[in-house]
C-alpha cells in the first residue's frame, strides 16, 4: 500500500459498505447482495467504492469468471476486520452520549450484528 494513500471513511456509503461485507456470510458479499442492502447507492458509486477499499487493502475482491455473468465477491481483510472494531467503539459512544437508547451491553447483539 502507498504511504501516501488515506481511506477517507467520511466519504458517503463507506463506512456502510464495510459494516454489509461483515454482516455477510465469513464477511463475504456479492456486488449484488450489497447494492441491494444498501438500496439507494448507485452502482457506480458502489463499485468506486469498493475499487477504493480494495486499494487500501480493507477488502479482498474474488472474482469468478466461470459463470456468467461473472460473479465478484468482496471479503473483508485483516485490516478491515480491525476497522470494525473501531467502529463497534463509536457505535458504543454513539448509543452511550448521542442517542436517546440505553445499550444492549452487548457489542456484538442480534439485532444489529455490530
Amino acid at each position: 500500500m502507498d504511504e501516501n494513500c488515506t481511506v477517507n471513511l467520511t466519504k458517503k456509503w463507506t463506512l456502510l459498505i464495510i459494516l454489509e461485507i461483515y454482516k455477510g456470510e465469513n464477511h463475504t458479499r456479492r456486488f449484488s447482495e450489497l447494492k441491494d442492502k444498501l438500496g439507494d447507492i448507485t452502482p457506480k458509486i458502489l463499485s468506486e467504492r469498493l475499487q477504493e477499499l480494495e486499494t487500501e487493502g480493507i477488502v479482498i475482491k474474488h472474482v469468478d469468471a466461470t459463470t456468467v455473468p461473472v460473479k465478484s465477491e468482496y471479503t473483508l481483510s485483516e485490516s478491515g476486520m480491525e476497522l470494525i472494531s473501531v467502529i463497534r467503539g463509536i457505535k458504543y459512544w454513539a448509543l452511550k452520549w448521542k442517542i436517546d437508547n440505553i445499550p444492549c451491553g452487548q457489542q456484538e447483539c442480534k439485532n444489529c450484528k455490530l
